[in-house]
C-alpha cells in the first residue's frame, strides 16, 4: 500500500498584499494539500525595526493593508511573528518550533540572516519585482517598483531568488511572465497588481520542487 509524502514544512516571510497573496495561495490553492504553513512573520508597521521610511509603509495605505497578512495567518490558527527575526530568541523559534523545509519572502521589512536562510533544505527565497536587465538587477533594493516607475517601464517581472547575504542578489530562480503598468500607476496600484500573480508564479515554481 502506498503512502503519501510527508507535507512539506514552509514558512512565510510577508506582509502587505503580496505577503497576502502568497500566504492565501499556500492556505487555500491547489497547494494546501502538498505543503504545511509552519511559521508566518510580518512587519510590526509601528515598530522600529521596519524599514518605513524605504519601503510600501511610506506609501498612502489603509490600517487594514498593515495587519491583512496576521489577520489571515490568525484565522488559520497561525500566531503571526511580528518581533526582530535578527535574535536568538526567533531563532530558536525557527529552527525548533517551525523546522521549515522551505521560506518565502514576499514584502518584508527585515533582512534575512545566514543563520536563517542557510537553515532550510529546500532553500529561503524571495520574490522581487524587476525586469529582465541581467542578474542580479538594476532594481535591487528596498523600493525596486518606485526605481521602475522612474525609468518609465512599461512593464514589470518578478524575480524568484534565493536569499544570501547580499541585497536580492542570490542565484536566480525563476522570471514571470511580463506584468504591464498602466498609465498613472502608483508603487502601491503595482503591488496590488502584481501580487496575485506573483503568489501563482510562486506556487507553480514550488510545485515543481515538491516531491
Amino acid at each position: 500500500m502506498s503512502t503519501l509524502p510527508p507535507l512539506v514544512r514552509v514558512a512565510v516571510f510577508g506582509s502587505f498584499h503580496r505577503g497576502f497573496h502568497v500566504l492565501s495561495e499556500l492556505l487555500k490553492g491547489p497547494l494546501a494539500q502538498r505543503v504545511r504553513v509552519v511559521g508566518v512573520a510580518t512587519d510590526d508597521v509601528g515598530s522600529d525595526h521596519v524599514s518605513r521610511g524605504r519601503r510600501v509603509w511610506s506609501y498612502p495605505h489603509t490600517p487594514a493593508e498593515e495587519v491583512m497578512v496576521e489577520r489571515l495567518a490568525l484565522s488559520h490558527g497561525i500566531v503571526p511573528y511580528k518581533g526582530r527575526v535578527k535574535t536568538d530568541e526567533f531563532c530558536r523559534l525557527f529552527q525548533d518550533q517551525w523546522q521549515p523545509d522551505l521560506c518565502i519572502a514576499a514584502t518584508f521589512g527585515q533582512r534575512i540572516d545566514a543563520r536563517l536562510f542557510q537553515w532550510p533544505r529546500l532553500g529561503f527565497y524571495n520574490l522581487h519585482p524587476c525586469i529582465d536587465d541581467g542578474w542580479p538587477s538594476h532594481y535591487a533594493g528596498p523600493n525596486p517598483f518606485q526605481a521602475l516607475l522612474d525609468n518609465g517601464s512599461d512593464h514589470v517581472l518578478i524575480a524568484m531568488h534565493e536569499v544570501d547575504d547580499g541585497f536580492d542578489t542570490g542565484r536566480l530562480l525563476a522570471l514571470s511572465e511580463k506584468i504591464y503598468v498602466p498609465t498613472g500607476a502608483t508603487v502601491v496600484d503595482l503591488h496590488k497588481l502584481t501580487s496575485p500573480l506573483a503568489a501563482k508564479f510562486f506556487a507553480h515554481q514550488l510545485g515543481k520542487m515538491l516531491p
